[in-house]
């Protein structure tokens, strides 16, 4: 081989890029025991700290499904930030319990094969039915882009 030809480099497919698809926060709803009574309770100031305390901490979680993957970011001083790849979602269901249906929220549980985290809860998510299609859609076209086929072994 001569020194001057160039040695081909692996073609690489092209990555489809990675887009926002939904991003939200829990909901309020899911507090509203807690903030009934805090307000109830008021006149002993502690409970006024209790519900700032909580809306704080919902409003610093977020949700942010993208193309490929589910982020998960918590924490009010030091965040935390989790994800999961799409294609490793095996199952879900939605969960709609008296209080949430109340506000048109429900959760959506996500059954994964991650070692780390294999269960986690979209808590209190507006239209869960929606939102479910979605990720289900997303997960679909993900395994077939990656070629990924669930294997239950018993």
């Amino acid at each position: 081989m001569d020194a001057a030809t160039p040695v081909p480099e692996p073609v690489q497919e092209p990555q489809a890029e990675e887009v926002t698809v939904w991003s939200g926060h829990p909901s309020h709803a899911m507090y509203f025991g807690t903030y009934t009574l805090c307000i109830l309770f008021c006149v002993l100031i502690v409970p006024i700290f209790i519900a700032l305390w909580i809306w704080i901490k919902v409003r610093t979680q977020v949700y942010e499904l993208t193309s490929q993957r589910l982020f998960f970011t918590t924490g009010i001083l030091s965040k935390q930030r989790e994800e999961w790849e799409l294609y490793r979602v095996k199952d879900m269901r939605i969960e709609e319990p008296f209080k949430l249906r109340l506000f048109g929220k429900g959760n959506i549980v996500l059954e994964t094969s991650d070692r780390s985290i294999p269960n986690f809860v979209l808590q209190a998510v507006d239209q869960p039915k929606q939102l479910s299609a979605r990720i289900r859609q997303l997960v679909e076209e993900r395994r077939r882009t990656r070629g990924v086929r669930e294997l239950d072994v018993e």
